[in-house]
């Protein structure tokens, strides 16, 4: 069974075609777009989400709390709602703040993402076949250097324009 297909773009913001989402990690020449959303507790702590083994990208680590590639013709906003509704089950208005755009290029990553910020204290509706584990984290958690070690390169790319002084 053939894999998800997504969008990818030279480094000019071309598109060039479409090819199965592995293929778009770990080459630097295939670019993919994605939307992230970091979903916040009222109280300040940012949600993050541990896939589960069966994930082919990257498995058993930390990523954040909402992202997923953009479908064909669709923006950056409206993959955002879109996977906010999928993965956690809130509402497609809820409000989002712009945070910042993304670019990541390393031997895992090839990707253009732009990042958005939502407060929600649930109700969150998760995939329990893709997900093996969901938890709050306090900014002071997140800088943790013995932590970084279970992020995925986008996250701490990430969470360095959210917490470094950007």
């Amino acid at each position: 069974m053939a894999g998800e297909l997504i969008d990818i773009f030279d480094p000019s913001g071309s598109c060039i075609g479409r090819v199965e989402r592995s293929r778009a990690h770990g080459d630097n020449r295939l670019l993919h777009r994605a939307a992230h959303v970091l979903v916040f507790a009222p109280d300040g702590r940012l949600l993050l989400q541990k896939r589960a083994v069966t994930k082919r990208i990257q498995p058993g680590k930390w990523d954040a709390s909402v992202g997923g590639h953009l479908a064909s013709g669709e923006d950056f906003e409206t993959a955002a709602r879109r996977e906010m509704a999928e993965e956690l089950g809130l509402a497609e208005d809820t409000p989002l703040e712009f945070l910042f755009d993304v670019q990541i290029r390393n031997e895992i990553e090839s990707e253009d993402a732009r990042v958005y910020r939502a407060v929600s204290g649930g109700p969150f509706d998760f995939q329990k076949e893709e997900i093996d584990e969901v938890r709050f984290f306090t900014a002071t958690e997140l800088q943790d250097p013995g932590r970084q070690a279970e992020f995925t390169p986008c996250l701490k790319h990430e969470l360095e324009l959210l917490y470094g002084g950007r």
